[in-house]
């Protein structure tokens, strides 16, 4: 498998500011650039115009007409550089003069009529002559005895296109460093911007088990890192929840699973070193099997309380009739409660939204609890009673009355009341904790109350959120 490279979050950052600076500044100085290349472009036109104007009201004197004869270099010297070309010429004949010191090879344009205003519509702009762009204006005019002229102007952009160029040129190189400038300044920034990022995550890698009560510290962080940091607390919180529920589920174990190892171990020793009777031995196995039947339903709960899914059992619920679940469990116990000589009473209606196998184990712990450790010849009430937010359940019966301190402790794992009780196969104090398993993971809620006698155990299962 390649491994994936990591890429700096700083260096990102600045390099997108660099792009960003040289896009933006590109941008504008091409803008700029635009606006210049227009307006040198409109103030050439404007010139070859005011030139081509200027002819054309000379040409209307005689006197000039004839000095174009006998001292065309006039001419040639009112152009005064290399760029420029002129030319007078009657249609069809041979030009009268001709100024063009660098060779151009003239394009043929169409004259502007006589008396037409010229304006800058009339120019002519070509991409490229002798591979540099060329304006050209021609005009038609009436000189009198010569009859009809055209004067044609024309000029090479050489200087436009140098300016141009330099000033494109110089928009590249100032963005360029501007970028580079940015790009710099942007890494430098956010490298010092990250560093209570930095500082967090020195923080966070100190903290293990030793430690899971600290938390991070908020204080003098940025806003935009805050929800992170309460995330994290928060995570922090729950692992050291977990943690400690995990420690204290270990211990308890080892504690509740030494006392049925020791007993093996012990009344197995004590029969190994003597010859015993078939009956001792017959009663060790059972003693054995009891011991090992309480181990089998230990695990049994405890791989339930591991296993459970909440995701699972979220998805699995369903609308329930808490009348026949009721019923149905009233059924299930009616001969073990019978035994005792307690009687199951049952009531109440209304529709439950909870997963049909963890219901019936739930109300089945707290019947099997009641009928255990209620009085002998009372009776048993199961009821269902339905509110607007919900449905509750409650199991109560008769009994010793729990003290007020054991009360909010009963529902944790391997907590009793009387350590002093004995110890069966059918009791290893994790009943109550599955039922409160259960109800955290239908969002519910489950409560104990014990007074004159009576012990009364409620569980209320939300309502379906889109009935």
């Amino acid at each position: 498998m390649i491994a994936r490279r990591h890429y700096s979050l700083t260096l990102r950052l600045a390099l997108v500011f660099a792009l960003l600076a040289f896009a933006l500044l590109a941008t504008l100085g091409v803008a700029l650039y635009r606006e210049l290349e227009r307006e040198l472009i409109r103030r050439d036109d404007a010139a070859l115009i005011s030139r081509v104007d200027q002819l054309r009201n000379l040409l209307n004197d005689s006197n000039t007409l004839e000095l174009i004869k006998t001292k065309p270099e006039l001419f040639q010297n009112m152009l005064g550089n290399r760029e420029s070309v002129l030319s007078i010429a009657a249609p069809g004949q041979k030009p009268l003069l001709l100024v063009n010191p660098a060779n151009i090879d003239l394009p043929t344009v169409s004259p502007v009529p006589k008396g037409h205003v010229l304006d800058l519509a009339d120019v002519h702009h070509l991409p490229g002559v002798n591979g540099v762009p060329f304006a050209t204006l021609a005009a038609s005019i009436d000189s009198g005895d010569l009859g009809s002229l055209q004067v044609t102007s024309g000029r090479l952009m050489t200087e436009r296109t140098a300016v141009l160029a330099s000033y494109r040129l110089s928009v590249y190189i100032l963005a360029g460093i501007a970028a580079l400038v940015l790009a710099l300044a942007g890494y430098l920034l956010v490298h010092r911007g990250l560093l209570p990022l930095r500082r967090l995550a020195r923080h966070a890698q100190g903290i293990g088990v030793g430690n899971l009560a600290e938390r991070l510290d908020s204080h003098g962080a940025p806003k935009e890192l805050l929800p992170m940091i309460d995330a994290f607390n928060t995570m922090l919180e729950r692992l050291a929840k977990g943690f400690t529920q995990l420690s204290q589920v270990s211990t308890d174990m080892a504690h509740e699973l030494r006392t049925p190892i020791n007993n093996l171990l012990g009344e197995t020793q004590v029969a190994l070193h003597q010859q015993r009777s078939v009956d001792s031995y017959q009663q060790l196995l059972a003693s054995n099997v009891e011991e090992l039947e309480r181990l089998s339903r230990m695990l049994d709960n405890m791989l339930f309380l591991a296993r459970t899914d909440p995701a699972s059992a979220l998805r699995q619920r369903q609308a329930l009739s808490a009348a026949d679940e009721v019923e149905r469990i009233a059924d299930y116990f009616e001969g073990l409660a019978s035994d005792r000589g307690m009687r199951i009473l049952v009531e109440g209606e209304g529709e439950i939204w909870a997963e049909p196998m963890l219901l019936r184990r739930a109300l089945a712990n707290l019947c099997a609890n009641a009928i255990k450790y209620g009085a002998a010849h009372s009776d048993l009430r199961i009821e269902a009673i339905a509110t607007t937010a919900g449905l509750k359940l409650r199991v109560s019966n008769h009994g010793e009355t729990i003290a007020a301190e054991h009360l909010p402790r009963l529902f944790e794992r391997f907590y009793r009341v009387d350590e002093s009780r004995e110890r069966s196969a059918h009791s290893n104090g994790l009943g109550l904790s599955i039922v409160a398993t259960i109800m955290q993971l239908h969002n519910g809620r489950y409560s104990v109350s014990s007074q004159d006698g009576v012990t009364c155990f409620e569980l209320f299962f939300p309502k379906r959120e889109d009935a």
